[in-house]
């Protein structure tokens, strides 16, 4: 992934699934599962599907009032086909949260894939002191939804 920002901390995470590509890519680019399985998160989609370059979609996450919004943009869009890899970046431009994202499948010659979930974020307000911090929490959130997402 293009460096976003230097100074953001950096997460990668990589699981297995016996799901096919194609069937593991429908999972992980559903917006609106995404929401369903990141607590207290909701998905606002913004620009009619189907998905492709220039998807916009809002992820509101709080309680109540309580509340704030992770705006993105889907930038490329390449989904899984006749065994070639699928790849969907998408682009944060929150007031809280910026950053970029990748979300990658790759076939597994034993069958299933392999899907990996890349970010780059800043939380505004928070210094360089906090990326461990920032980078432990979305790293234990976006592990949990990825595992969730791609649950046969």
């Amino acid at each position: 992934m293009p460096a976003y920002d230097a100074l953001m901390p950096a997460i990668r995470i990589i699981r297995r699934t016996v799901l096919a590509p194609e069937e593991a890519w429908r999972r992980l680019t559903d917006w609106e599962r995404h929401g369903a399985v990141v607590p207290l998160t909701r998905a606002i989609i913004e620009t009619p599907p189907p998905t492709h370059t220039g998807t916009r979609f809002t992820m509101r996450t709080g309680v109540g009032r309580i509340t704030f919004d992770d705006p993105m943009e889907v930038t490329f869009w390449q989904p899984p086909r006749d065994g070639s890899a699928g790849l969907v970046r998408l682009v944060k431009h929150g007031r809280a949260v910026r950053g970029r994202a990748e979300l990658e499948l790759r076939p597994s010659p034993a069958g299933g894939c392999e899907a990996q979930w890349r970010e780059e974020l800043h939380v505004r307000g928070l210094g360089r002191p906090f990326d461990p911090l920032v980078a432990t929490a979305a790293r234990l959130l976006f592990t949990r939804a990825l595992e969730a997402l791609l649950r046969p």
